[in-house]
């Protein structure tokens, strides 16, 4: 299993989901959208490898600080390495009581046939799903660059309308 590498940390924002989020930017992306605000993210071998360490000092910063509506997984895209996504989901929620949305280029429908994807949609409860297309680029949407993009609660599939 390859680990997850760690491009950058947003302790707290408000443009990736509802509410504070504590925002995670993993490398590694298949997809490379054309137009893409994260190219850099592409690489995998880029950031830091999410060790045990950097594991603890994420539970602790979330944990902290009360004012977080839950966690973002960004990148890149992190369903790019599921196994490694796996294993840190149940890590996450066995460690915090986080509220966690997903951003991966991958459709919803793709990643519920898929065996590994689809054990870790278990651990998210909101997926923003589909790749960025930039002919369908929309700055007024909340939460997503692009129209072709849905925002999913996962346990109901329900799309959300922001």
């Amino acid at each position: 299993m390859l680990p997850l590498r760690v491009i950058n940390i947003y302790p707290e924002t408000i443009v990736d989901g509802e509410g504070l989020r504590y925002s995670i930017y993993f490398s590694g992306c298949a997809h490379c959208c054309k137009g893409c605000q994260n190219p850099e993210t592409w690489e995998y071998n880029q950031g830091s490898i999410l060790d045990e360490s950097l594991e603890t000092r994420i539970f602790s910063e979330i944990n902290a600080n009360p004012l977080l509506s839950g966690v973002t997984l960004s990148g890149g895209d992190p369903m790019y390495n599921p196994e490694g996504l796996l294993d840190f989901l149940k890590k996450l929620k066995k460690n915090t009581k986080a509220n966690v949305w997903c951003y991966t280029g991958f459709v919803f429908e793709r990643l519920q046939k898929d065996a590994i994807r689809s054990k870790c949609l278990k651990y998210i409860d909101v997926l923003v799903d589909g790749p960025f297309v930039e002919r369908k680029r929309n700055v007024n949407l909340a939460f997503r660059g692009s129209s072709n993009q849905r925002i999913i609660k996962v346990k109901t599939a329900e799309i959300l309308q922001y």
